[in-house]
């Protein structure tokens, strides 16, 4: 009887299996006719192994018509490579297969890209034949580490006595800032479920059941207008604890991220540094800064109190403030790459922007005669800008000023090339204001959501001073990235009402929108809080990708439709009547 040969992956065979006999499956990756010789390189999500036909073998002629991304078994000898032949690319490169059988298990038309090569396909075409896409080695592998981040939380946390809990994906809905997902109910005519846009109360009321340590990884949906870091539906790592402080919960988050990044990308992190609110604003223009690289902010505007430049004056006179921003090695550029510059802070919302060219034979700038030595040199010192080196200056109210100069820090690092994506900036923001102002409707909002608490002190500020008032609240910041927000709750319903009533809502708008969770309050609630980070994102970083559907296995496109399933898409108008809807759409076309 002859023995079986042993099965392997394509990317497993080494030099100790020569002399053995192999038997492999995958996709065809690529095929080469060398001197009367076949070569298929085999291919599955493992690796690659070089399969060889001679033209004896009674495969050779079914071997001629394989075909890019056909499916097929071989048997065959392992053998070593012929001296001078090795790929010491391939981790298989030191041997080869001799063809013994050859099985075609299915045939492939002609993929409409290469799936063995990394060229740069229209993402469109990718997203309609999303199953070619994934074949590719950057997807998987961009999987694979995806699933292994995942399994590391979920270990961390189930070594530290966390109860995974999977909370419904029918709930009531509550909408605060993004629009809800509506579900109708044929069963209850007139009615909707929401798709939750995240467990937060749920999660919070786990902790009201006395379980203490809960975490989940949740599937979320928000309608909500999307962008390269943003998709309706997306997955996150959620995180509730009992009777905890905010430095507990912090420490326990960040040893999360530092569990996976140690076992999956093999990192040892450093602690993450610690900045207010106030402060990431104040030194990066933003509170999710970019620690990869310095170039902070410095307020120049006492450089300008008594400057004759009537755009410094008038900001100033106005309450506003001049920031400046060093340009390492901007110097070099030409006063036509300065006007381009300024084009670009004005699309961040710059009202104009001034430059200070320090260069070997001498001082450039946009704004020369309102500038002297003393001046220069004052900015030269408060931004540390060499020879060599340019200055940026911006002018406008303060919150207007330091969102310029932020993105514009950003641009400036991009240029500068000091945003490597191989490596990893994390830090945490803290003390976040507890309102601020919705745009649309004049109202105050809560900044993150209403459930969190006030900093100790300053619950008596929702009186007297409701927008000073600071949460309890941190967000975890990854390469200028907002990984995730997290806060401490409020556990004791008068202060929750309180709350409530502080945002406008009636006693008939309480009890309908969170009638349930004011309830469960009033049965004990301990002390709690938590956090939820972004799976999609952190996979995103930790992959070096800058775009989220390179991470998410099917994702939609930049309108949120699904191309290869071709979703959202109309449905009979007898489904319609079973759910007491109607469509008011113009047209099935023009929903699209």
């Amino acid at each position: 009887m002859t023995a079986r040969p042993e099965r392997f992956t394509c990317g497993a065979l080494r030099a100790d299996a020569i002399g053995g006999t192999a038997e492999l499956f995958g996709w065809v990756n690529r095929r080469r006719d060398h001197g009367g010789l076949i070569f298929i390189d085999l291919r599955d999500r493992d690796g690659i192994t070089q399969v060889v036909f001679n033209p004896e073998h009674p495969s050779f002629p079914l071997a001629e018509k394989l075909r890019s991304e056909d499916v097929v078994r071989v048997v065959g000898a392992v053998r070593a490579r012929p001296e001078g032949t090795e790929n010491a690319k391939l981790a298989t490169g030191a041997v080869e297969v001799g063809i013994e059988h050859l099985e075609v298990l299915n045939r492939s038309e002609v993929p409409p890209f290469q799936v063995n090569v990394e060229d740069d396909v229209d993402e469109s075409l990718r997203l309609e034949y999303r199953y070619l896409d994934l074949r590719r080695p950057r997807m998987q592998r961009n999987l694979r580490l995806r699933h292994r981040i995942v399994k590391a939380f979920r270990d961390y946390f189930d070594e530290r006595d966390f109860v995974e809990i999977e909370t419904p994906m029918f709930i009531k809905s509550t909408p605060e800032g993004a629009r809800d997902y509506l579900v109708p109910s044929r069963m209850h005519p007139g009615t909707f479920y929401a798709l939750p846009q995240s467990p937060q109360l749920l999660k919070q009321i786990c902790m009201i059941s006395g379980f203490g340590r809960y975490m989940q990884i949740a599937r979320c949906m928000r309608d909500e207008d999307l962008r390269a870091d943003r998709q309706p539906e997306f997955t996150q790592l959620d995180v509730e604890l009992s009777f905890v402080t905010q430095e507990e919960v912090m420490q326990m988050m960040e040893g999360a991220v530092a569990y996976a990044w140690r076992g999956v990308l093999d990192i040892e992190l450093p602690a993450f540094p610690r900045l207010t609110h106030a402060e990431a604003l104040r030194r990066f223009g933003s509170d999710k800064p970019d620690m990869r690289f310095g170039l902070e902010l410095v307020d120049a505007s006492a450089r300008f109190t008594a400057s004759e430049f009537v755009v410094f004056r008038g900001a100033l006179n106005a309450g506003g403030a001049v920031l400046a921003l060093r340009y390492p090695g901007g110097a070099s550029l030409s006063r036509r790459d300065f006007d381009a510059l300024t084009e670009s802070a004005k699309l961040f919302g710059a009202k104009g922007m001034v430059w200070i060219a320090l260069g070997a034979e001498g001082v450039k700038s946009s704004a020369q005669r309102f500038l002297d030595d003393a001046t220069v040199e004052a900015l030269r010192v408060d931004t540390g800008a060499e020879r060599g080196d340019a200055m940026l200056l911006f002018a406008d109210a303060r919150d207007a000023v330091y969102s310029v100069a932020g993105k514009m820090r950003l641009e400036i690092g991009q240029r500068c090339g000091l945003r490597d994506p191989a490596k990893f900036a994390f830090c945490w923001v803290t003390e976040f204001p507890y309102l601020e102002m919705d745009e649309e409707s004049g109202k105050p909002v809560p900044a993150h959501h209403p459930f969190s608490a006030p900093l100790p002190g300053q619950w008596d500020l929702i009186d007297s001073d409701p927008f000073a008032m600071r949460a309890q609240h941190y967000d975890m910041v990854l390469n200028g990235f907002e990984l995730g927000s997290g806060s401490i709750r409020i556990h004791d319903v008068t202060l929750q009402k309180r709350i409530f009533t502080m945002l406008g809502m009636s006693e008939e708008e309480i009890e309908d929108r969170f009638g349930f969770f004011v309830r469960a309050l009033r049965y004990g609630a301990p002390p709690h809080g938590g956090m939820a980070l972004g799976i999609d994102r952190i996979a995103m970083l930790a992959c070096g990708e800058e775009n989220l559907r390179q991470v998410i296995a099917f994702p939609k496109n930049q309108v949120g439709r699904d191309v290869m399933m071709d979703a959202p898409s109309p449905v009979p108008e007898r489904l319609l009547r079973d759910l007491y809807l109607r469509s008011v759409a113009p047209s099935a076309e023009s929903a699209r």
